[in-house]
């Protein structure tokens, strides 16, 4: 860390042209909240209800207990698993998205996906304890997306998720099943949550801290299946070497920045790169287009296609003030509802893609498995459209960049 608040060369660039020139930045808002809220820091404030919000002093200088009673343990408690419950409902909800993908693949539903890892779906298969004998790829595609999807509806409380239940040793299974922590049903832990910390009910730390734990099983169950069938997809990553940071953006090509968590869209948007290099070049983009990474959806297309990341969560806002991004693509998950306002200061179109995230002043082209490579091939139209308004003047690119290497997948390992 140093004096512009980055230890990140390119950071430490761009941040005083920032702030030379008046935009603000996440390190700006950060530092304009300080000092931050010491019962927000410690999770002592309950909103829980009309009554509040209530707050704690941990110090025993003021009140104890809130209005309707709750001590700062019971509140901590609530504050706690609540985080958890989404973090839960984001990931599983991925997951989700990839398991109705992949059966509508199998449904004839999804034309511009494949399984592109056969022995994968089939390992995936046994594991779930499906035969494969004489059926072919739909058919296992089918019964593997079926019997994943139960593990968001299921209503038998006695018998865990089944991902779970074949992904953990048994006698750690055995220990959840004791204490009552084993997820029957991804959804129903949020909703379970989202009940029992509601006004007048659970009141017990420990007993809202165990259904915590079972929503974080849950959270473990939709990330494993999420990222299992991903491979199935789009191809189970092995090691590449590729680059990292903002010196991976090209003056003389459509920069298209991928950005969010979910690769259904993403593997798409390279695909229709490739599709449509040529008319960027006759926009005048000598290098055609130039994908890169931002975050975790960056991470998906640099594993399996080494794609070069440009920035993480936290340097987003700077992939747009370099001047040379002309799309930021976002779908769900670590967007910075700020990149609105930051792109409007140049000629970057920011793009959402998802229902459950938009953005005031972004464009939003809705992204629909049916339809996905038609979406993807708008999305590159509008980079290449915004690379024509580029002002080359206000490019201003880091050269530095960073060698990575990716793809260390667990087949990749076992493997090696």
């Amino acid at each position: 860390m140093n004096e512009h608040g980055s230890c990140d060369k390119c950071a430490q660039e761009l941040l005083p042209l920032a702030k030379a020139q008046g935009f603000e930045t996440v390190w700006d808002r950060h530092e304009s909240q300080l000092p931050q809220c010491g019962f927000g820091l410690l999770g002592v404030c309950c909103r829980q209800c009309w009554k509040g919000p209530c707050r704690i002093n941990p110090f025993g200088d003021g009140p104890a207990k809130g209005v309707c009673g709750a001590d700062a343990h019971t509140i901590v408690a609530r504050n706690l698993i609540r985080g958890i419950a989404a973090g839960t409902a984001a990931h599983s909800e991925h997951g989700r998205h990839i398991v109705k993908t992949l059966l509508e693949l199998a449904e004839g539903h999804a034309p511009d996906y494949a399984v592109k890892d056969e022995e994968k779906l089939r390992k995936v298969a046994a594991l779930l304890q499906i035969a494969t004998e004489g059926k072919d790829i739909n058919e296992i595609a089918r019964e593997v997306a079926t019997a994943t999807l139960e593990d968001y509806a299921s209503q038998r409380e006695a018998e865990p998720c089944r991902w779970l239940e074949k992904t953990v040793p048994a006698a750690r299974l055995a220990k959840f099943v004791e204490l009552g922590v084993a997820p029957h049903n991804i959804d129903a832990t949020v909703t379970d949550i989202m009940g029992r910390t509601h006004v007048g009910t659970d009141a017990d730390p420990v007993n809202l801290l165990l259904a915590g734990v079972r929503s974080s099983l849950a959270d473990y169950t939709g990330m494993y299946l999420g990222t299992e069938l991903s491979d199935v997809l789009f191809g189970t990553p092995q090691p590449v070497v590729t680059k990292a940071n903002l010196g991976v953006l090209k003056a003389d090509a459509v920069n298209i920045a991928v950005h969010g968590h979910n690769p259904l869209l993403s593997e798409l948007v390279c695909d229709a790169a490739l599709a449509l290099n040529d008319a960027a070049v006759k926009a005048g983009a000598k290098e055609g287009i130039n994908i890169v990474g931002v975050c975790c959806t960056g991470n998906e297309v640099l594993m399996r296609r080494g794609i070069p990341l440009a920035s993480n969560y936290l340097s987003q806002e700077l992939a747009i003030l370099t001047g040379a991004v002309d799309a930021m693509v976002v779908d769900v998950q670590c967007i910075m509802p700020s990149l609105g306002g930051l792109k409007d200061c140049f000629h970057t179109e920011l793009i959402t893609t998802m229902s459950t995230c938009k953005i005031p002043g972004a464009s939003h082209v809705e992204f629909h498995t049916e339809t996905a490579g038609e979406n993807a091939r708008k999305i590159v139209a509008l980079a290449i459209d915004a690379y024509k308004r580029r002002d080359h003047s206000r490019v201003n690119i880091p050269r530095h960049t960073t060698t990575v290497i990716g793809g260390f997948s667990a087949e990749a390992i076992v493997g090696a």
